[in-house]
């Protein structure tokens, strides 16, 4: 098979059409598929549904000689804080228990700062002429969207096969107005890099111009394994504090894909200074969050080996998922020399990067032969990828039939597109 970056234009030309024939013959299937967002499948689901029968008695409703069905206890049940403390590395006490969306928390903090300015803030941002914030891309559109909607100035710091570019990193932090920084530190959204040691030591030692410079890390993937056994990584909350940023850092979890996306529990983890400035804020508005969801996880995931052994089953049935998807692009668009990919070892996605100017297009016509997938852009701030190349691919949701259909259509998409650029020139 010739690249197509190879071929003579009568080539190229004579490939095109027999493409587009293919094109056409999916677009008569009438297929309606979707890869647009990371959703556990229903066989994922269906696996875990069973914590809805953990509580027998009264008495199960009891944790700590606390009734999780009444009032209180404002920073969670403190074995649902123990139990996300032993996921993360760090201390109970560190460990503030939310609602189902780890999201919410991270809109909420940065509300907090907003509102009210934190801990070492001289004043409530909003009353900052200018902010700026670190967002390192291809990353996740919701983070991005979050700091968008407060009316931060967006600053794109690329990944490299390491995490973010550090040296990018530390010049940007000389500028008091940047404010803070997001991350998705293991297996990240969407191209499942896992922070070098030596990236987190940088991150964990800088000295922003900023004094109350927020280190937003979004933990979401820490324990979701594609292939092997759990890959121990550093605690945050540790790193900071052995170089005097303790209170730089805010780290975020939940069971989205762990139990069940609509109906699990998320948390927060700071330090201690932290947690006290912003509970008091937080008194305000809630005076707890689901206990009896908490607990309910609880005694269904009970420590962090027995949801350690729940994550290998739902590795065991999105591996073939996620080695459907790149066994296809290793079969039909590697020899062509039109795109990369990632070959994700944990994570959620498969972060595609096909020929400068083509991402659009490829999903204009994946969405045309009846295939959903996330927007071109969306892994940028502001949702403008500069090259138009980046597209992400989520797995997780079609069973393995429909997905190899999916991915097929898209491969085919991927190859106009491709060739139509190659015409143009």
């Amino acid at each position: 098979m010739t690249a197509y970056p190879k071929m003579t234009r009568e080539e190229l030309q004579k490939e095109y059409a027999a493409v587009s024939q293919k094109f056409q013959k999916l677009k008569e299937q009438g297929l309606k598929l979707n890869m647009a967002r990371g959703k556990p499948g229903k066989i994922q689901l269906d696996m875990v549904s069973d914590i809805f029968d953990v509580f027998k008695t009264p008495e199960d409703y009891v944790s700590d000689g606390v009734d999780c069905r009444n009032y209180g206890e404002l920073s969670g049940l403190p074995a649902a804080k123990r139990l996300f403390a032993e996921i993360l590395g760090c201390k109970p006490e560190q460990v503030f228990v939310g609602g189902n969306a780890s999201l919410q928390l991270m809109y909420d903090t940065i509300s907090k700062a907003v509102t009210h300015g934190m801990l070492h803030s001289e004043k409530p941002w909003g009353k900052e002429e200018h902010i700026k914030w670190l967002c390192p891309a291809p990353g996740y559109d919701r983070h991005f969207k979050v700091t968008e909607s407060f009316g931060f100035e967006l600053v794109t710091i690329p990944m490299t096969a390491d995490g973010p570019d550090m040296d990018a990193v530390e010049q940007a932090i000389k500028d008091s107005s940047v404010k803070g920084m997001w991350n998705v530190p293991k297996y990240s959204n969407p191209q499942g890099i896992v922070y070098s040691d030596e990236t987190i030591r940088r991150i964990a030692s800088m000295k922003p111009a900023a004094p109350d410079f927020m280190l937003m890390w979004d933990n979401a993937y820490c324990i979701h394994e594609l292939e092997g056994n759990f890959l121990p990584f550093k605690d945050i909350l540790s790193e900071c504090a052995k170089y005097g940023n303790a209170d730089m850092v805010f780290e975020y979890a939940s069971t989205s894909k762990v139990t069940l996306p609509g109906a699990g529990i998320s948390c927060m983890a700071c330090s201690e200074a932290n947690m006290a400035y912003l509970t008091k804020l937080m008194g305000i508005q809630i005076i707890s969050y689901d206990k009896v969801n908490q607990q309910r996880h609880v005694l269904y995931l009970k420590d962090r080996a027995h949801t350690l052994e729940l994550m290998k089953r739902h590795a065991g049935v999105l591996g073939p998922k996620f080695r459907a998807v790149t066994d296809t692009l290793d079969r039909e668009i590697a020899p062509l020399e039109i795109g990369s990919w990632t070959h994700p070892k944990g994570g959620y996605f498969v972060s595609f990067d096909g020929m400068t100017g083509t991402a659009k297009r490829t999903l204009a016509l994946c969405k045309e032969a009846g295939v959903t997938m996330t927007g071109a852009g969306a892994t940028f701030p502001y949702g403008v990828d500069p090259n138009d190349s980046n597209i992400r691919i989520a797995p997780s949701l079609p069973p393995v039939e429909e997905l190899t259909s999916a991915v097929a259509v898209f491969c085919v998409c991927a190859k106009m597109a491709a060739i139509e650029k190659l015409l143009e020139k």
